[in-house]
């Protein structure tokens, strides 16, 4: 099943994302660092990702570029309250399928999060390797 991956260090936008979701009937995971998220991922997850540009540790970019690396097949949606055209071209350079300021307006979240997973599933192809976790089993 589809779920939308939920990370920021901001505890009051993870409960209000997390709120939003469940209100729209979307099963979400709500992670305060990046990598809490990658180590929680489990093999074969599908969903979407939406991610803050600024947290402390490994922020934004840096997950972006993991993914990237690992190959990891989810659309990632971010989010920053610092809107400035550099930190949209970076996150768009990065994999990044949509950029949003906070705070987002709930609903336009929601359909961004619609398009790019129904993207997504439209465009994959089966050969699209799929994340496997170090962390995790098989």
């Amino acid at each position: 099943m589809a779920k939308v991956f939920i990370i920021d260090d901001d505890p009051a936008v993870r409960t209000a994302l997390s709120r939003l979701m469940k209100s729209a009937g979307i099963e979400c995971g709500v992670f305060p660092t990046g990598e809490s998220f990658l180590a929680a991922l489990e093999n074969g997850d599908r969903g979407c990702v939406v991610l803050d540009y600024h947290m402390p540790g490994s922020d934004g970019p840096d997950v972006l570029k993991i993914m990237a690396e690992n190959r990891v097949p989810v659309p990632v949606i971010m989010l920053s309250a610092h809107d400035a055209p550099e930190t949209r071209e970076r996150a768009r350079s990065l994999g990044a399928v949509a950029f949003f300021r906070k705070p987002v307006d709930g609903q336009a979240l929601l359909d961004a999060i619609a398009w790019a997973m129904g993207t997504f599933e439209r465009t994959s192809s089966p050969d699209v390797a799929v994340w496997q976790n170090p962390n995790k089993g098989e």
